[in-house]
C-alpha cells in the first residue's frame, strides 16, 4: 500500500509540481530522493544471475524469469516475450503470477528487469542489488551500462521487428494489473516497488528511461482507472444491495446477509482507497512532471492518457483539476502535443451528458480552441474543427457569430481534410434546422421541396460570405456532408425555371447566377469524383461502390438536364455568365442515352439553341464554351456524332464564307475601312479563332486569307488592334493543327515543304509585330513566336518523330535579340510605368495584379527558349541581373531558370552568371565614372547578387567544382582586361570587379584556390603585390580569399621568409609556443569569417594579412612552430611586411620615392627593402604576438566553461566543444555556405546519444516556457 510507513520515509512522493535537475549529463545525483527505494528483500530468496551468466542455465533454467515453464519456451525473458509480440499475453501475465506467488522477490526482481530491458539498456538489476541498494543507486548503475553508441531504444527503433513492440508492452501492463487487481495489487509489495521504480526512472535524466517510464506508469495509472471503476460499480450495486435489504420488514430482513454487505461494503472502500493511493502517487510523482518534459513524445503520452482517465471515470477525474492540464498544453510549441490535447477533448464533447461539467473549461479555453482552426500544423487545425463541431453539436449558445465566421472561410482552404470539416461544421451550423418530413405525405418536389430552402441558404451564403470567387471549393467541402442536398438538382432546376410560389421570393439576379455556378460544380464533382484543382493529393482508385453511384449520378443528370437544359439556355441565352456556365453541362453527360431514352429532340433543340448563341454573342469565353460543347458531342463512339457533326460544318461553313467575303471587301476599300465592317469581320473572326481552338479546320484554308490581314496591317499600319490580335492566333492554329496531322505519320512531302514555308513566313510575320506601335499586339506576337520557336525547335524530332527533322527551325541572331530587347523593355519596369491598361485601372490593385501576372507569362515564355536551348544561354545574363531588383516579382522564375541552365550546362550557366555581373558592373561604370565608391549602393547591390548567385550552387564543391573555377577564369580576365586610363602605375579599370568575384571563393576546393591564384598571378605584375592603397584593396581582398584554406590547416601568417628573413627574425627573437598557437588562431578565426564581415573590417584585415609576391611560384606554409624553412637563395620566398599605420604615415610624406615602389626596382633593392622594414618591426611583433596569445589564451578558456556551463559538459568531456563552437560562430544558418572554407565543417562526430542529450535536455527543460507559449504562463484557470 502506497501508504504504508516503510515507504513515504525513503519514497516522498511530492506534492509540487517543481522538478530541478543537476546537469544534463552528471548522473552522480538524485536531486529530489524521489528515486529511492525501500523495498527490501523479505523471503532471503536469491536474485537472479548477473548479466554475464544470463540465459547460461543453473538454477534459472526451465522457467521463465524464474518461474516453471509451461509453454515449452525455456529461458525466455519478459522482454523476449513482449518483443515477439505474442497474442495470448494472458498466459504470460498468468505465469509470472504464478511465479509471483512461488517468491515474490524473484518475480518482481523480473518485472524490474523487464522494465529496465524495455528502456534499451543492456545492464541487468541483480538479486544482490535488488536487496541491498536503493533505487537511485540501482538506476545509477543501470545509466552507466547503458549504450551511448545509439540513441535508439525500443520505443524509437524502426523496422517491423519493433513494429508493435509498444502495442505489446502497453498491452502487457493492462494485462498485469487486470490479473493481479482481485488480491496481488493489495499486498503492498507489488505495486509499491513497481510504482517506485518507475517514478524513479521517469526522473532520469536519460532519454530512453524516461520516456519507456512514462509510458509504462501512464498505462498503469489507465489500468488502475479501470480497477477503481469497476470498484466503484460493485460499491453501488453493494450499496444498493445493503439498502434494499435493510428496508425490509424484520421479519423478512436477513442479519447475517446484512453483515456481509456490510464487510463487502467496507472492503470495497478499503481497496478503493488503496487505489486512489497508487494513482495519486502516480499522478504527483509522474505526471505533473512529464507533462511539461523537454521531449514532445512525453508529454504528448501525458495527455492523451489524462483524456483517458476522464472519459473512463469522469465522476473522479473530470474536473477543473485535471483539465485546467489539458487546457494549458493546448499552447504547447509542438503539434503532435496540441494534436493530443484535441483528440481527448473530442472524446469528453462527444458524450452529451458530460456538457454541463465542462462548462466553465469551455468559456475559459474556446478562443484558444478557436484559434487553433488556423494552426500551421493541418491536423491540429482538423481536430480543432471537429472538437468545435462537436461543441456546436452540444450547444449553439457558446460560439460567437464571431467564433463561427472564422470555422466559415476554412470552407475554400487549399488543404482539402481542413475544408471537409469546415463543411460539416457549416453544414450543422446552416441546416440543423431542417424540417423532418412527414410519415405519409407525398415527397414535394422541385421547388417545394424541404431541399428548396436550403438550396437558397447555400446560394446566400457563397454570396456574403464574398470569400472566393468559385463554388467549386464550397461544394467540394460540403460534399460529404450534404451530397444528398447538393445532388437535388432538380430543384435547382426547379428554381431556376418555375415561377415563385404565393408569396414566395424570387431570386435575383446575382443569386441565379451563383446557383447556376454551384449547379455545375455538383454536377463537375459527381461526374469526375475528385477534388477542384489545387485541392487533390493525386488520383485516387476508385471503390466498385463509388463507380456506381458514379454512373448512377451520370445517368440521372443526363436525363434531367437533355430536357431541362434547352429551356434554360433560351431563358438566359442573353446573359454571358450564365450561358458559359450552362454549356459546360454537356461535358458530363452520358451521350448514350440520348439514342437509348429516345430523347433526339431534345438534342436538337440543344444544337438550335447553341447556334443562337454563337450568332448572337462575340465574347471569347462564350464562344469557346461553346466549341468545347460541339466538340464533347462529336464523339464518334456514338450514334449522334453524325448529326451534331452536321450541325457544326454548316455553322463553320456559314462563317467561313462570311469571313471570306468580308475580308475580300475590306481589303478592297484600302486605307479607309469602315467600322461596321470591321465589326463583322473581327466578331466572325473571333468565332472561328474559338472553333478553331478544338476543332481542324485546314479544309477551308484560313491561313491564306490570315496572312494577307496580317500583311495588310503591317502595310497600312491603321488595322484595329483585335483583328491583328485574333488573326495571329487564328494562324497560329493553322500551323498547329498542321503539325498534328504531320506528326502522325505518312505524310506527303508536299505538306511538310508547305508547313515549313508557312512557319517560317509566320514566324517573320510576329517578327516584325514586334515593333508594332500597339502593345497588346506586341505581347501576342511575343507570345505566339515562342511559342512556335519552341514547338518547331530540335525538341521535335525526339521520340520518334525524326520525319519532321526538317521542320527544325532555329532563329537567327537578329530575332534573338529583338526578343531579348521586348523582355527588356516589357517585363523588367517599374509597375507605375506600365501602361498596359487601357480601361483606365491602372490604379486598381486588381488590375496591377493583372499586369503582373501577364508580364510573368511573358518572361516564363522566354526563359523556356533558354531552357531549351532555343536561344542562346548567354542571353540569360540580362535575365540573371535582374534577380535582386525584381526579386518580389519574377524571382521565382528567374530562380528556376538558373537551376534548368545549371543542369544542362554548369559552365556555360557559369559563365552567363559572371557576364551578368560584368554587365552591371560596366552599367555602374557608365553611370557612377571610374572613381566611384565600393561603399555606394550600386556596387553593394551587385555584390549581394554575386553572393546569392553563389548561394545557388549549393555545398558540393565537387559537382560545381569545373563550373566554379570557369567562373573565376572569366572573371579575373574581366579584371584586367581594361589597363587604366590614367596610365601605368595605376590599378585596372575594372579591378574592383575582384571584390565581386570573391563572394565565390568560399565554392573552391581547397586545391583549385591554389590553381586559379596561380592563374591570377599572371595578370599581375611585380609592383601590385606591394601596393597598399585604398584603390587595390579589391585585389587584396580577392587574394586573401583565395589563400584561406588553400594550404595546410597549420597555416600560419608568420611563414614564407626567406632563408635570410629567417635568420634575421631568429637571432632578433624566437617564437614561443603561445605566439604560435595565436598565430594559428588568427588565421583559423580569419578562415571562419564570412563575406559580409571582411567587407565590413577589411582595412585591418588587410592591413595585418601577409601578401604573396608574384614572381615567383607560391609553396605550401607551414607553422614555425613544427619545423624551420630549408630553402636556398635561387627558391627562397619573400614575405612583404607592410609597415603600421602610424609608421607609414611619418616615411611616407618626407621619403616618397624609397616608399613608393618603382617598376624598374632590382630584385636585390627589393631584398634590401624587406631585410631593412623586418629589422625595424621585430620589437612591434614580439609585442603584438603575446598580446595575441594571452588574448587568444583567455577568450579559449573563457569560451569553454561558458559552454561547458551552459550545456553541462564534464571536463573530460572535449569533442562536442568543437562542434557547439563551430556553430555558433556561424551567426546567420541561412548563409552557412557562404563561409570562407569552414575547417571544422569537415569534422566528422560520431553518433552520441549523451550529445544528442545534451542538446535536448536544457537546464530549464522543465520551465513551461521551454513548451508553451508565454500567453499560459502564470495566469491560473479558474
Amino acid at each position: 500500500m502506497i501508504a504504508a510507513p516503510e515507504i513515504p520515509s525513503e519514497f516522498p512522493y511530492p506534492q509540487d509540481t517543481d522538478t530541478r535537475f543537476s546537469s544534463d549529463t552528471d548522473f552522480s545525483e538524485d536531486p529530489d530522493g524521489r528515486s529511492a527505494i525501500s523495498v527490501k528483500g523479505k523471503g532471503g530468496k536469491k536474485g537472479k544471475k548477473a548479466a554475464g551468466e544470463k540465459g547460461k542455465g543453473g538454477k534459472g533454467a526451465g522457467r521463465i524469469n524464474g518461474h516453471h515453464q509451461e509453454n515449452g519456451m525455456e529461458n525466455m525473458m519478459l522482454f523476449e516475450v513482449v518483443k515477439m509480440g505474442r497474442s495470448a499475453m494472458q498466459s504470460v501475465v498468468d505465469d509470472w503470477i504464478e511465479s509471483y506467488k512461488h517468491d515474490r522477490d524473484v518475480a518482481l526482481l523480473d518485472l524490474i528487469n523487464f522494465f529496465i530491458q524495455c528502456s534499451g539498456c543492456k545492464g541487468v538489476v541483480s538479486g544482490e542489488m535488488f536487496r541491498n541498494m536503493q533505487n537511485s543507486e540501482i538506476i545509477r548503475r543501470m545509466t552507466e551500462e547503458f549504450d551511448e553508441d545509439s540513441g535508439d531504444y525500443p520505443l524509437t527503433i524502426a523496422g517491423p521487428q519493433w513494429k508493435k513492440f509498444k502495442t505489446s508492452f502497453c498491452e502487457f501492463i493492462a494485462v498485469l494489473v487486470r490479473q493481479c487487481q482481485y488480491s496481488i495489487i493489495y499486498d503492498e509489495y507489488m505495486m509499491d516497488t513497481v510504482i517506485s521504480l518507475l517514478t524513479g526512472l521517469s526522473d532520469s535524466q536519460v532519454r530512453a528511461f524516461r520516456h519507456t517510464s512514462t509510458l509504462a506508469a501512464m498505462k498503469l495509472m489507465t489500468a488502475l482507472v479501470n480497477v477503481a471503476l469497476n470498484l466503484s460499480i460493485n460499491m453501488d450495486n453493494t450499496q444498493r444491495q445493503y439498502e434494499s435489504e435493510r428496508n425490509k420488514v424484520v421479519a423478512k430482513r436477513a442479519n447475517d446477509r446484512l453483515e456481509l454487505l456490510l464487510q463487502k461494503r467496507k472492503e470495497l472502500q478499503e481497496n478503493q482507497d488503496e487505489i486512489e493511493n497508487m494513482m495519486n502517487a502516480i499522478f504527483k510523482g509522474v505526471f505533473v512532471h512529464r507533462y511539461r518534459d523537454s521531449i514532445a513524445e512525453i508529454r504528448a503520452i501525458c495527455i492523451e492518457e489524462i483524456g483517458v482517465w476522464m472519459k473512463l471515470y469522469s465522476d473522479a477525474f473530470l474536473n477543473d483539476s485535471y483539465l485546467k492540464y489539458v487546457g494549458w498544453t493546448m499552447h504547447d510549441k509542438q503539434g503532435e502535443v496540441r494534436l493530443k490535447c484535441l483528440t481527448a477533448l473530442q472524446g469528453l464533447y462527444y458524450n452529451r451528458e458530460l456538457n454541463t461539467r465542462l462548462e466553465l473549461f469551455t468559456s475559459r479555453f474556446k478562443d484558444r480552441i478557436v484559434s487553433m482552426t488556423l494552426d500551421k500544423e493541418y491536423d491540429v487545425a482538423v481536430q480543432a474543427i471537429k472538437l468545435l463541431t462537436l461543441v456546436l453539436h452540444s450547444t449553439d449558445e457558446v460560439l460567437s457569430p464571431e467564433d463561427c465566421e472564422s470555422v466559415y472561410h476554412l470552407v475554400y482552404s487549399a488543404h482539402r481534410p481542413v475544408a471537409i470539416a469546415a463543411g460539416e461544421f457549416l453544414y450543422k451550423k446552416l441546416f440543423s434546422q431542417r424540417e423532418p418530413e412527414e410519415e405519409g405525405v407525398p415527397k414535394r418536389r422541385g421547388r417545394q421541396s424541404l431541399n428548396a430552402n436550403l438550396i437558397k441558404t447555400t446560394v446566400f451564403f457563397f454570396l456574403e460570405s464574398e470569400l472566393h470567387e468559385h463554388a467549386a471549393y464550397l461544394v467540394d467541402s460540403l460534399w460529404e456532408c450534404g451530397a444528398e442536398l447538393l445532388k437535388d438538382w432538380e430543384c435547382m432546376t426547379s428554381l431556376l425555371l418555375d415561377d415563385p410560389l404565393p408569396g414566395e421570393e424570387a431570386l435575383t439576379d446575382r443569386q441565379e447566377t451563383a446557383l447556376i455556378e454551384i449547379m455545375l460544380c455538383t454536377l463537375r464533382q459527381a461526374a469526375e469524383c475528385h477534388p477542384p484543382v489545387g485541392r487533390g493529393t493525386g488520383k485516387r482508385v476508385m471503390t466498385a461502390k463509388e463507380k456506381k453511384a458514379q454512373l448512377d449520378d451520370r445517368t440521372r443528370m443526363t436525363e434531367l438536364f437533355a430536357v431541362s437544359l434547352p429551356p434554360l439556355l433560351a431563358k438566359y441565352t442573353v446573359d454571358s455568365e450564365k450561358v458559359t456556365n450552362l454549356l459546360q453541362l454537356p461535358q458530363f453527360f452520358d451521350l448514350e442515352i440520348y439514342t437509348t431514352g429516345r430523347l433526339e429532340k431534345h438534342l436538337e433543340a440543344l444544337l438550335r439553341q447553341i447556334r443562337e448563341i454563337v450568332e448572337k454573342h462575340t465574347d471569347t469565353e462564350v464562344l469557346e464554351a461553346c466549341s468545347k460543347t460541339y466538340h464533347a458531342l462529336c464523339n464518334e463512339e456514338f450514334t449522334i456524332f453524325n448529326r451534331v457533326d452536321i450541325a457544326r460544318s454548316q455553322l463553320l461553313d456559314e462563317l467561313v464564307d462570311k469571313f471570306n467575303r468580308l475580308l475580300e471587301d475590306f481589303l478592297q476599300e484600302g486605307e479607309e475601312v469602315d467600322e461596321d465592317d470591321a465589326y463583322q469581320i473581327l466578331s466572325t473572326l473571333k468565332r472561328i479563332t474559338a472553333f478553331h481552338n478544338a476543332h481542324d479546320l485546314s479544309q477551308w484554308d484560313l491561313f491564306t486569307s490570315n496572312f494577307k490581314l496580317l500583311n495588310t496591317g503591317i502595310e497600312n499600319g491603321d488595322m484595329p488592334e483585335q483583328i491583328v490580335i485574333h488573326s495571329l492566333q487564328c494562324t497560329h492554329y493553322v500551323i498547329l493543327w498542321h503539325l498534328a496531322k504531320l506528326s502522325e505519320g505518312g505524310s506527303r512531302k508536299e505538306d511538310m515543304v508547305t508547313l515549313r514555308k508557312q512557319m517560317r513566313a509566320f514566324c517573320m510575320m510576329c517578327q516584325r509585330y514586334l515593333t508594332n506601335v500597339n502593345t497588346a499586339v506586341k505581347e501576342q506576337a511575343f507570345t505566339i513566336l515562342c511559342d512556335v520557336l519552341l514547338i518547331f525547335s530540335h525538341q521535335m524530332v525526339s521520340g520518334g518523330r525524326e520525319h519532321l527533322e526538317p521542320l527544325v527551325y532555329s532563329p537567327e541572331d537578329s530575332l534573338q535579340s529583338e526578343l531579348l530587347s521586348f523582355i527588356l523593355n516589357h517585363v523588367f519596369i517599374d509597375q507605375d510605368d506600365d501602361t498596359n491598361s487601357t480601361d483606365g485601372q491602372q490604379d486598381d490593385e486588381a488590375g496591377k495584379i493583372e499586369a503582373l501576372h501577364k508580364r510573368r507569362n511573358l518572361l516564363a515564355a522566354y526563359c523556356k527558349l533558354i531552357i531549351y536551348c532555343v536561344v542562346e544561354m548567354k542571353t540569360g545574363a540580362d535575365i540573371f541581373k535582374q534577380y535582386m531588383r525584381y526579386y518580389n516579382d519574377y524571382g521565382d522564375i528567374i530562380k528556376e531558370t538558373m537551376s534548368k541552365t545549371r543542369q544542362i550546362d554548369k559552365i556555360q550557366c557559369a559563365k552567363t552568371l559572371i557576364l551578368s555581373l560584368q554587365q552591371l558592373f560596366n552599367e555602374m561604370l557608365s553611370e557612377l565614372g571610374h572613381s566611384f565608391d565600393r561603399s555606394s549602393s550600386s556596387f553593394c547591390g551587385i555584390k549581394e547578387l554575386a553572393r546569392r548567385f553563389s548561394l545557388t550552387f549549393g555545398l558540393d564543391q565537387v559537382k560545381t567544382r569545373d563550373a566554379i573555377a570557369m567562373l573565376h577564369k572569366d572573371g579575373i580576365e574581366f579584371a584586367f582586361k581594361e589597363p587604366s586610363p590614367q596610365g601605368e602605375g595605376n590599378p585596372p579599370l575594372h579591378l574592383a570587379f575582384l571584390d565581386i568575384l570573391s563572394e565565390f571563393s568560399s565554392k573552391l576546393m581547397r586545391q583549385d584556390k591554389r590553381t586559379v591564384h596561380m592563374y591570377l598571378e599572371r595578370f599581375m605584375t611585380f609592383q601590385m603585390a606591394l601596393q597598399r592603397e585604398d584603390c587595390w584593396l579589391p585585389l587584396i581582398s580577392y587574394r586573401n580569399s583565395l589563400q584561406a584554406g588553400g594550404d595546410d590547416d597549420t597555416m600560419s601568417v608568420m611563414s614564407g621568409y626567406s632563408s635570410r628573413g629567417s635568420s634575421v627574425r631568429s637571432k632578433k627573437i624566437k617564437p614561443t609556443a603561445a605566439a604560435t598557437a595565436a598565430a594559428v588562431a588568427s588565421a583559423a578565426a580569419a578562415k571562419r569569417k564570412l563575406p559580409e564581415e571582411e567587407s565590413s573590417s577589411s582595412s585591418e584585415v588587410w592591413q595585418q594579412s601577409m601578401q604573396t609576391p608574384v614572381m615567383m611560384p607560391s609553396p605550401h606554409l607551414t607553422s614555425t612552430a613544427m619545423r624551420e624553412p630549408k630553402r636556398g637563395r635561387e627558391d627562397s620566398y619573400m614575405g612583404v611586411y607592410p609597415l603600421p599605420h602610424e609608421q607609414q604615415q611619418a616615411h611616407q610624406h618626407p621619403h616618397h620615392h624609397p616608399q613608393t615602389p618603382q617598376h624598374h626596382q632590382t630584385p636585390m633593392d627589393y631584398n634590401s627593402q624587406v631585410t631593412w622594414m623586418l629589422a625595424q618591426r621585430q620589437q612591434e611583433e614580439a609585442r603584438q604576438q603575446q598580446e595575441r596569445a594571452m588574448n587568444y589564451a583567455k577568450l579559449r578558456t573563457n569560451l569553454q566553461h561558458a559552454i561547458r556551463r551552459g550545456t553541462g559538459l564534464m571536463e573530460e568531456d572535449e569533442e562536442p566543444i568543437v562542434e557547439d563552437v563551430m556553430m555558433s560562430s556561424e551567426g546567420r544558418m541561412d548563409d552557412l555556405n557562404e563561409g570562407m572554407d569552414f575547417d571544422t565543417m569537415d569534422i566528422d562526430l560520431p553518433p552520441s546519444k549523451n550529445r544528442r542529450e545534451r542538446s535536448e535536455l536544457k537546464p530549464d527543460y522543465f520551465d513551461p516556457a521551454s513548451i508553451m507559449d508565454e500567453s499560459v504562463l502564470g495566469v491560473s484557470m479558474f
